[in-house]
Order: structure tokens, then sequence, then C-alpha cells
């Protein structure tokens, strides 16, 4: 049974902007029922250059309080993590666009140092680089950080060689600066894509992250 039939979180799989992996959608819509959470997910644009990504999961975020949802969260994973973490941090958005708190698991957070360079060449474009400044920046998300930006649940291993763990400490020096509510996890291991991580350090995350939604606050109606 649903802890509440109001609280949603939208699931975004990764896959460089260029697939959405399998194993990072079903399996996790599973995993949050037996949490007590109703899921979702949200099948984002791929091969499409920014904003259309936001736009499909903002519009999403905006249709589930339409429908009556109390609470909208997201989670992703890689470049869902990312599209996750824009969602929740992007300047522009509607109040009601903008999920009540995200879930990361090694996500791509930076444009600018130490990029994920297929993620950017799909949202800015084959000839981007971190030259470009301003179109870089703004899809950081160490640079998107506020005050008043919702909660974040973030995890990563330690020798990822595909995103580096650096991605998450960007992030969770930013939540930090800005006295976000958030919690950062780093385990032992390289391993990469491995959604709910069966079998290595990582799994641990499932347990931690569990315990951290039951200490989600509920804004009165």
């Amino acid at each position: 049974m649903f802890r509440s039939p109001f609280d949603v979180t939208l699931v975004l799989p990764g896959g460089g902007y260029r697939v959405h992996a399998p194993h990072e959608a079903e399996p996790i819509v599973e995993w949050l029922g037996a949490q007590g959470w109703h899921a979702k997910i949200v099948d984002y644009p791929l091969n499409t250059a920014h904003p259309a990504p936001l736009r499909a999961v903002s519009r999403a975020v905006a249709r589930e309080r339409a429908g009556g949802a109390r609470r909208v969260g997201v989670i992703g994973f890689s470049a869902g993590g990312h599209l996750a973490g824009l969602s929740a941090l992007a300047p522009g958005l509607e109040p009601d666009e903008r999920p009540d708190f995200a879930v990361l698991g090694y996500p791509v957070v930076s444009m600018v140092d130490g990029p994920h360079t297929g993620s950017r060449a799909v949202l800015l474009g084959d000839d981007a680089d971190s030259s470009n400044d301003t179109a870089a920046r703004s899809l950081s998300l160490e640079t998107l950080v506020r005050p008043d930006s919702p909660p974040m649940f973030v995890w990563h291993t330690a020798e990822d060689d595909v995103v580096p763990v650096r991605h998450s400490y960007l992030l969770g020096e930013a939540l930090a600066a800005a006295r976000v509510p958030h919690e950062l996890h780093v385990f032992p291991g390289d391993v990469h894509g491995v959604a709910l991580a069966a079998g290595t350090d990582a799994s641990a995350w499932t347990g931690l992250c569990a315990d951290w939604l039951t200490r989600l606050p509920v804004t009165p109606p």
C-alpha cells in the first residue's frame, strides 16, 4: 500500500541523452513501489538539444501536480541524473514545474569541469566545448544551486571512470554552500550505470535513500 496516493516520483533513466537505459527504468519503479512511493518513467526526448528534455520533465511534474499529487520528486541516473538535477535547479521554471526533491545516482553534473562530453554534445551541439562558457555553465548543476533549491540525495562510486566522482563533489559543495538539505554518499569501486547496484558496495545506496525519503518534509496544502 502506498504511503500516500498523492506522492509521485518520476524516474529518468540514463544513457548519455542518446538512449534510455532499461535497467535504470522499470527496476527503479519497482524498488520505489516497495518503499511505498508511486513512480512513473518519463520518456524524455533523446538526441535532442536543450531545452527539449528539460521541458518534457517540467511538464511531467506539472501534470502530476494538476492531477492532485501532494509531492512530486525526480530520480535519475548518469545523464538522467543530470536531467533530474536540472529540473530541480534550472532558473525560469514555474513553481508547479519544479520537483519537491531529487535523487541523483552517479550524475553528470558539470559541463565545464571535466564534463561528460557525450551528454554535452547532445545538449549543446557536436562542436560544443567548455570554452562556450555561457551555454556550458547554464547546464552545469553546480552553478545553479540556490538557497531555495529542493532537497537532494546524491550517490556515486569513488573510481567511476565514465562520470568521475568529482561531479558529485562539485554538486555537494554547492549544496553545502547554499545550505540546501542534502545527503552525498560515495562508495568504493569503479562501477557506473549499475542502477540498484546489486552485489556491489554501492548497493547500500538503496537503504540510505529509502531512509532519506521517509524523512522528507510534507508541506501542508
